[in-house]
């Protein structure tokens, strides 16, 4: 008794150890990451045509003089490596630069589009959750007829390109129908609710099936284990065995595809705000990369990134949460 008493502590110790070692090397992880991302993109921006001085300048691009005062001002007549420790000391004191082409400190511009590109991906995960969970369990324990019918369509929706279905749901439910705007982000809540059903709907539409696919596939899966046949066997209520039984275990693999998913409809935020005309990050980032203005690519691109790898560990935090061998390497 002694013993188990004194190495009860000892125990929690070494898992909570685990846990902190577990969680700086995450860390540690996501920040090379994203060193060796910034890089990248730099590099690619500096080696993409066009020159951002001629597009500055306009007409004035064959001023020597302002060309000269240009390149002195932004570094570009800087070694390229010498360019990138400016823009990467900068960003580690909290300075993104200043946009060469609106003139307007990026910290700012990019602050102005979080709410909208934020409420959007919240907007959309919610459906993908919702519609995906609900649909695939409907899917799993349908009849064959339904079952086949419901896959036939998620197959379809995961076949169609996202601009595709902005153009159909804007044609149905905006031109014909006008239950909704085409364009803008709307004020207030409810305002920007209504505004971004239509663009949630397009950026959830192709996720949605993907994690009904893996409910469906996770259901049918446990429905025939061993101890779910018992419990049916038993005569145990049908709803309670597949809350306890069936829902429970299944949540696994769909925890993992969500996590995919929802970093994805982050990426996602790019096509869907173009398309329907929202004042994100996404549209942000694709005015900056056709006005070849490298302070809001650069700084924008980092976002997404930052964006995508704190979602996949708040992933694996909930993975943990759920099966909590995944925390203990396997073993109880």
């Amino acid at each position: 008794m002694a013993i188990a008493e004194h190495s009860l502590p000892r125990s929690a110790g070494r898992q909570w150890t685990g846990v902190l070692v577990a969680a700086a090397g995450r860390l540690t992880q996501m920040a090379l990451t994203l060193l060796v991302a910034s890089f990248l993109i730099f590099t690619a921006l500096q080696l993409a045509p066009g020159d951002p001085v001629e597009i500055m300048l306009g007409a004035k691009a064959g001023d020597p003089e302002a060309v000269q005062r240009l390149n002195a001002q932004f570094h570009f007549d800087r070694p390229l490596l010498v360019q990138y420790g400016h823009w990467l000391t900068g960003l580690l004191h909290g300075d993104l630069g200043t946009s060469f082409t609106l003139r307007e400190n990026v910290s700012s511009l990019i602050a102005a589009r979080i709410p909208t590109t934020a409420l959007l991906v919240a907007y959309g995960g919610v459906l993908v959750l919702v519609f995906g969970f609900v649909v695939g369990l409907v899917a799993a324990r349908a009849g064959r007829a339904a079952d086949t019918g419901i896959s036939v369509l998620l197959s379809v929706a995961l076949a169609t390109p996202t601009y595709v279905i902005a153009i159909v749901l804007i044609t149905v439910f905006s031109l014909y129908l006008n239950w909704f705007p085409v364009f803008g982000s709307g004020d207030g809540l409810l305002g920007r609710l209504h505004h971004l059903t239509l663009p949630a709907v397009t950026l959830a539409l192709s996720s949605s099936a993907a994690i009904a696919r893996v409910t469906r596939a996770a259901v049918k899966e446990e429905e025939r284990r061993d101890h779910v046949t018992t419990a049916v066997a038993r005569g145990l209520d049908p709803g309670t065995v597949v809350r306890r039984h069936v829902v429970r275990n299944a949540l696994l693999p769909i925890t993992t595809i969500a996590g995919i998913v929802a970093a994805g409809l982050i990426a996602g935020t790019v096509i869907v705000e173009n398309a329907f005309g929202l004042d994100g990050v996404g549209s942000l980032l694709v005015q900056a990369i056709t006005r070849k203005d490298y302070a809001v690519v650069q700084s924008t691109s980092i976002l997404v990134i930052a964006a995508f790898l704190l979602v996949n560990a708040l992933v694996d935090v909930l993975y943990g949460l759920i099966d909590p061998r995944t925390r203990t390497g396997g073993t109880r």
